[in-house]
This record gives structure tokens, C-alpha cells and sequence, in this order.
């Protein structure tokens, strides 16, 4: 993707999809046609990694040491990182917390518009006409929905099985998303 706004930016939006791309195609390896599961996962890790440029130390800094490198505390890092060894887990855990509770905020808020259809035994309803079930000939102005159907028998949470108004059996049942109330 590239902006005419900031085309300074051009590269760095390359280069950043170029990392999606490639840690895509390692997660990949074994189901090539599963990347729209997978793409959620790779950018939460790319979204949550840590990204901080390294300052390079060139050899000649190490033979004549310059002030840079005279300040930076090589003992202490031995025990820094002793010590994120030690708390590894910790970390982990809590990190595991926080996704959990971010997935919990993030159900509440997708079903706090969720109005769940109920329909009884013996309801008129119409079904959704999906592309498998539409005319191919109607073209843009083809019926949304077809029917009217009876709900025959509840199969679930939210799931019916339909019949035609002379009583013929649909082979399949149906989500209530798809269904919705007829009225006479």
C-alpha cells in the first residue's frame, strides 16, 4: 500500500508488509490455503512485538574506546538478563491475563448489538436467498429473500428446521440469522 500524501512513508509500509508476508508464509507451511485464520494471529504478534532500533558498536570502538561505549555497563547486563530469565514466566502469564481479558472486552462488545431471533413451532418465516439458492437469470434485482416456510422443528440455540407450506422437509436446518418473520 502507498500514499501520495507521504510518500516518505512509502517505504516503510512496504517494509512492514513485507514482514507480515514472510511470517504469514512461515505459519503457512503446512495449510497454504489457511491464511485468512492465520492472519489475525500474525498481526497480533507483529502488532505486540517489540520494536526497538539496536545500536550497531563497530570494531574500532572496541579497540579505541570512544564515550559511547565506555558508558554503556557490561556487568550489569550479565545480570539483567539472568534476571528476565528468572521472571519469563511471569511475564508470560501475565501476558496471557491480558489477551484473555482483551478477548472477554472484545465477545462483550461484538454481542451487545447480537439481538437473537426466536421463532415457535408452526412460525411463517422467509429464508435468505444465498447465491447457490438465487435465480442466476434475476441478475441485481433478484429477490433477497424467499418463502414463506414453516419452522418445523427447533434444532437449537438459535437453529430451526424449515418446511415448505405443504409439509416437504428442507435436507438441512437453518441459523436463525438467515430466517426472518413472515407476517400474513
Amino acid at each position: 500500500m502507498s500514499t501520495l500524501v507521504h510518500p516518505q512513508a512509502n517505504g516503510q509500509v512496504e517494509s512492514s508488509n513485507k514482514i507480515i508476508v514472510n511470517n504469514l508464509k512461515k505459519r503457512l507451511d503446512k495449510k497454504k490455503g489457511g491464511w485468512a485464520e492465520e492472519l489475525s494471529f500474525v498481526l497480533l504478534a507483529d502488532r505486540t512485538t517489540y520494536k526497538v532500533a539496536t545500536e550497531a558498536v563497530i570494531p574500532t570502538e572496541v579497540v579505541i574506546p570512544t564515550v559511547r561505549y565506555l558508558l554503556q555497563d557490561h556487568e550489569n547486563d550479565d545480570k539483567i538478563l539472568a534476571q528476565d530469565r528468572d521472571t519469563i514466566d511471569e511475564l508470560r502469564d501475565l501476558d496471557k491475563i491480558c489477551i484473555a481479558a482483551h478477548e472477554q472486552k472484545i465477545i462483550k462488545a461484538y454481542n451487545k448489538n447480537i439481538r437473537v431471533r426466536r421463532f415457535q413451532i408452526g412460525d411463517l418465516v422467509l429464508r435468505k436467498t444465498f447465491q447457490n439458492t438465487k435465480d442466476p437469470s434475476a441478475g441485481k434485482l433478484a429477490p433477497k429473500w424467499e418463502g414463506p416456510y414453516l419452522i418445523d422443528v427447533e434444532a437449537g440455540k438459535g437453529e430451526y428446521w424449515l418446511a415448505t407450506l405443504e409439509g416437504d422437509d428442507f435436507p438441512r436446518s437453518w441459523n436463525a440469522l438467515h430466517v426472518k418473520a413472515f407476517y400474513m
